[in-house]
């Protein structure tokens, strides 16, 4: 059985963790903890049933016995698709890690892929690729070739598609390159991961080093806290006068980053201009907006477009 599967492999487990659910939903937390610890003892090796206990108790204010819930689910699933490390840091339990786990990522967007768009857009009223986009119409260039890092199901291609001869995605996710094969924009898709280094990450299998003029990044870099891997791979992808226009979380005054509630990264204006001094990019333009809402609330972002020396 696989660590993420919604079945424990036991009906009356099952049964009560569906009854546990729905005391959450209806507001009552606690209860819906006892429940799932019932059904636990029946079915104890059941990952996705000690992260629900876990998001259970943390919801009725039980800190401690969430935090034994959540290693309880590390311990069962070594590769973290439930993103348990995260929890624990914002719990206190452990340092903050510098990147999510890559499973995690994936499984997320995967499940996510579907009702992504709707969501996203018509929910949270998320504009991140129109603004990115007037960014780069703003220098007046056609790109011979953009890459488009983190591309998810494509809302950034098709706003872009005009100045470029030739656009590629890139993604974690296989659903949602799936999804933004589906706005025939893209001259290429394939997967990639961001948090490793260039030979690892899957941008070099079919295509050069230098190869892009453009590169951009809408709404990708926060799901990396530690940036140094991806501005690795912009690097080797960028040719000698390319563009690269992106957006990350703002963290405000400090020097680095962070890890918020959302399991999302904020980064500071400081640290990401830091990088980008390393690599060798100038700094174009910087844009503090407002990126998307959750619960609610207005989500601050900052919106870069820079430049590699010729």
């Amino acid at each position: 059985m696989q660590p993420h599967q919604l079945s424990s492999g036991d009906v009356i487990a099952d049964r009560r963790a569906d009854y546990a659910r729905m005391l959450e939903e209806g507001g009552e937390p606690e209860a819906a903890a006892e429940l799932m610890e019932q059904a636990l003892e029946l079915a104890p090796a059941w990952a996705a049933g000690w992260y629900r206990l876990a998001t259970y108790r943390e919801k009725a204010g039980r800190a401690e016995a969430a935090i034994e819930a959540y290693r309880s689910t590390l311990a069962l699933d070594p590769e973290d698709i439930f993103g348990s490390a995260l929890k624990l840091a914002l719990l206190g339990d452990g340092a903050t890690p510098d990147r999510p786990p890559s499973r995690y990522v994936e499984r997320l967007f995967d499940d996510y892929a579907e009702r992504f768009e709707t969501s996203l857009v018509e929910k949270l009223d998320y504009t991140v690729p129109q603004k990115l986009a007037a960014l780069v119409s703003a220098t007046g260039r056609h790109y011979a070739c953009a890459v488009d890092l983190g591309c998810g199901t494509g809302l950034l291609g098709p706003e872009i598609h005009g100045r470029v001869g030739r656009l590629e995605g890139f993604d974690l996710s296989q659903n949602m390159l799936a999804k933004a094969a589906e706005k025939e924009v893209y001259d290429h898709l394939a997967q990639a991961d961001l948090s490793l280094a260039p030979d690892l990450s899957g941008l070099f299998a079919d295509g050069p080093r230098g190869r892009a003029d453009l590169v951009t990044a809408a709404d990708v870099l926060m799901y990396l806290g530690n940036l140094e891997s991806v501005f690795a791979i912009i690097d080797d992808l960028a040719a000698g006068g390319a563009d690269l226009a992106f957006s990350v979380e703002d963290a405000g005054d400090s020097d680095g980053f962070h890890l918020a509630p959302s399991l999302r990264y904020a980064h500071s204006e400081a640290y990401v201009s830091i990088l980008l001094a390393r690599h060798g990019f100038e700094i174009l333009e910087i844009a503090k907006t407002v990126i998307r809402k959750d619960g609610g609330k207005p989500v601050a972002g900052i919106l870069f477009l820079t430049r590699k020396p010729a």
